[in-house]
């Protein structure tokens, strides 16, 4: 059990490409358990598979902080059929994830989400076409405006892919917004590096944006070139191995306070 469950953890999220190669790989174990449950444990809220806890790859109980996240866990393994397939199972992955690494090492997790608000994804906006920017503007002016009046937060826009440096007490200001909760924290990492914006991530973590508007706010720029190009079945298969991942996080905030989780 332990050598697969350090297969799960070797599922993190990943770039499209090497997801699909991995999900690809026809080495899937065979489902070992009849029953899962969700119970509350001294460690919290854990998965039981035939009555047994699950353990981390790092042999620490698969304990959850809330009852809606051990019952979508255990919903994760209820679902695997014959195999186990953990490119299947992101909300596996991330607890992992989050128990293992996230809760012993913050600060770096931290230090990334706070990375991407120097560059983040809503601060470049097109030129042209004008619907391109109007639909730029309506995804994404929201957030900014909240991230000013909320956390006090100004930030500068730019036309273009130029690197624009922002003021420093607006990043100070969003900073002091990222989560010291591991698990909260751990989520809005996930969100931040799948949309390519901290700005979302926190937006969705303080209950400004729903998981939905987020992603929504996230493929501005792809759906609209789908829109006048149409859509690529490869490029789409990819997003919705990430808006999985996506929904996980989601899920994972939802049920610790945040916003309304992202719909299947």
């Amino acid at each position: 059990m332990r050598e697969f469950l350090e297969d799960i953890h070797a599922h993190q999220p990943l770039e499209p490409s090497e997801a699909a190669r991995r999900a690809a790989r026809p080495q899937l174990r065979r489902r070992f358990y009849e029953t899962v449950t969700a119970a509350e444990t001294p460690d919290g809220f854990a998965v039981l598979l035939d009555g047994k806890g699950v353990r981390t790859p790092a042999r620490r109980p698969l304990a959850l902080p809330a009852r809606a996240l051990a019952e979508a866990l255990a919903a994760e393994w209820r679902a695997q059929a014959d195999v186990i397939d953990p490119a299947r199972m992101p909300l596996t992955r991330l607890a992992n994830a989050i128990i293992d690494g996230v809760s012993d090492a913050p600060g770096p997790v931290a230090e990334e989400i706070a990375k991407y608000l120097g560059s983040d994804l809503l601060f470049y906006r097109a030129g042209q076409p004008a619907g391109l920017v109007a639909r730029q503007g309506e995804h994404w002016d929201p957030v900014l405006a909240w991230a000013h009046e909320a956390l006090g937060a100004r930030f500068i826009l730019a036309e273009g892919v130029m690197f624009v440096a922002q003021p420093e007490n607006a990043l100070v200001a969003a900073r002091a917004a990222i989560p010291a909760d591991p698990w909260k924290l751990g989520a809005a990492n996930v969100i931040t590096t799948l949309t390519g914006s901290a700005l979302l991530a926190l937006a969705v973590l303080h209950g400004r944006l729903s998981g939905d508007e987020a992603w929504a706010a996230a493929h501005v720029d792809e759906d609209w070139q789908a829109d006048q190009w149409g859509h690529d079945p490869l490029a789409r298969e990819r997003r919705a191995f990430r808006e999985a991942d996506m929904r996980a996080a989601s899920l994972v905030l939802t049920s610790l306070g945040g916003a309304s989780a992202i719909k299947s």
